[in-house]
């Protein structure tokens, strides 16, 4: 068992707190149990995998799979594996991943989902989450966004960043306008839009672009939409969080759909 926070191995996974090394070494972390389950679900490769004997004790089975799956596995100490997590109180297990990340399609038959600038892990994790509830096809998102290998970004989507395919983008105008000339149907929400999102036909093609918490979809991209539609909102507030906007718009898409499977009529 690994007690010595100096062993090398701590300190791989203390240089993996850092997007920098992430990206460099194109690997990332897992942390906690919830997580691990969720990588063991999907088949995603697992580098390297460390829990105490105390986890061990409580997840047997989920043990032996690690050791079936993980390239390696230890056992640490508690104090080694708080060194190793970026979270204050992990809950026994972390593991090291390769970064693969798997794109979607582009030519766009269902839903799809651009987002630009998101800046926020906890939003963007929100966003994965709903957006594989709602059945989405794939999401892509702007390079100046902040990075899908986050910890916070894993922990937010509860793990369903392992079911959605995702992109990083460096020209996110340049999809669009693609998408644009190929028919795909963008949808934006302003401020200035007369139309409600539920008045829009989400049984096209359609790609939902959202933008920064702060600023908003950037003045490109906002031409670059074909339909904009506006989030009715009562009393003073004047937007809501991207999650949030995220959830209705991709709800009512998915309301729509169904409802044209089932061949209802509004």
């Amino acid at each position: 068992m690994l007690t010595s926070l100096q062993n090398p191995l701590v300190k791989l996974f203390r240089k993996l707190h850092q997007a920098k090394a992430r990206r460099s070494q194109a690997q990332f972390l897992l942390e906690g149990t919830h997580l691990i389950q969720e990588a063991l679900a999907t088949s995603y490769p697992l580098d390297i995998a460390c829990y105490t004997p105390a986890w061990q004790q409580a997840h047997p089975d989920l043990a032996l799979r690690l050791e079936q799956r993980a390239e390696r596995v230890e056992l640490v100490s508690d104090a080694v594996l708080e060194g190793m997590a970026t979270t204050q109180h992990p809950d026994g297990v972390v593991a090291i991943a390769p970064q693969l990340l798997h794109p979607p399609n582009l030519d766009v038959q269902g839903i799809g989902l651009a987002v630009e600038t998101l800046q926020d892990p906890g939003n963007l994790g929100t966003v994965i989450r709903t957006a594989v509830a709602a059945g989405v096809d794939g999401l892509w998102l702007s390079a100046d966004s902040v990075a899908p290998d986050h910890p916070r970004v894993l922990r937010a989507s509860a793990g369903q960043w392992f079911r959605l395919p995702l992109a990083v983008v460096d020209d996110l105008n340049s999809l669009l306008t693609n998408w644009n000339q190929a028919g795909v149907q963008l949808v934006a929400t302003s401020s200035y839009a007369t139309t409600d999102y539920w008045a829009v036909d989400f049984t096209k093609p359609t790609v939902i672009v959202l933008g920064n918490e702060g600023a908003g979809l950037s003045a490109d991209l906002q031409r670059q939409a074909t339909v904009q539609v506006r989030i009715p909102m009562a009393g003073a507030v004047e937007s809501l969080n991207v999650g949030v906007s995220a959830a209705l718009l991709l709800y009512e898409a998915r309301r729509q759909r169904e409802w044209e499977s089932r061949g209802v009529k509004e």
